[in-house]
């Protein structure tokens, strides 16, 4: 019996050589994919096991990588890294489409059948590239810097989810309403879901260090916005189509 199946990948993207981790499911022939980004301080093992979760499900997946292999551990150092690169869409974009052209380089990725999921960072870079265009079939992003420039979210040609803590001190409710309306005024598909109670970065595991102040996980909403992302996943790129 085959078994779900992972590597490292190294490729170039913003002037640093990222470190990807490809997780493949069992069998053979094309499927369905899935760009896995992470959160600001980077690519570590629960993305890891997001994309292998993914694998066991039956998709190509590609957690991909932002630091180029570094996970920041200081929040503050964390910031300096991440703030310029969310007010850079070129940069991001670029990030997006260096990750993208591995999944869809790897054999057993279906090149028109491809998802883009985000969390934090990574979340920003997946809806950069929906409004940059790219054909994908969904779109989904959990406490991710959602807004964009007027207009570009016509480009988008997927459904988006976006799932978001209540007490999220990065997406506060006017960062929130400005995405609806964004999403709304283009036309796009969009859902929009509030943990109640949950803080930035709900959905991560305690790390062990000092966080910044408004970040904690909360198990449960963790588990639910899981069950979200892959019921988005079965309803707009289904494993058996």
């Amino acid at each position: 019996m085959t078994t779900m199946t992972t590597r490292t990948v190294e490729y170039p993207a913003d002037g640093l050589t990222m470190v990807g981790h490809l997780a493949i499911p069992a069998g053979v022939g094309r499927g369905p994919a899935v760009l896995l980004g992470p959160e600001g301080p980077g690519l570590n093992d629960v993305q890891r096991r997001r994309a292998d979760a993914l694998a066991e499900l039956g998709y190509v997946a590609l957690a991909f990588d932002i630091n180029g292999g570094r996970w920041f551990s200081d929040p503050e150092e964390m910031m300096a890294y991440v703030m310029p690169l969310l007010d850079d869409t070129e940069r991001m974009r670029g990030i997006g489409y260096a990750a993208l052209d591995v999944l869809r380089a790897e054999p057993r990725t279906d090149p028109d059948r491809i998802a883009a999921i985000g969390y934090g960072t990574g979340g920003a870079i997946a809806l950069e590239l929906g409004r940059d265009g790219v054909d994908l079939r969904a779109i989904g992003t959990i406490n991710a810097v959602t807004t964009g420039r007027p207009g570009e979210a016509a480009n988008i040609r997927c459904p988006v989810w976006a799932g978001v803590g209540s007490e999220d001190p990065i997406m506060p409710p006017a960062q929130r309403e400005a995405f609806t309306a964004e999403m709304q005024a283009a036309g796009v598909d969009w859902r929009l879901v509030v943990y109640g109670g949950a803080e930035h970065a709900f959905h991560h595991p305690p790390v062990g260090h000092a966080v910044r102040p408004g970040v904690s996980h909360h198990p449960l909403h963790a588990e639910r916005a899981w069950r979200d992302v892959v019921g988005l996943l079965a309803e707009c790129l289904p494993v058996t189509e």
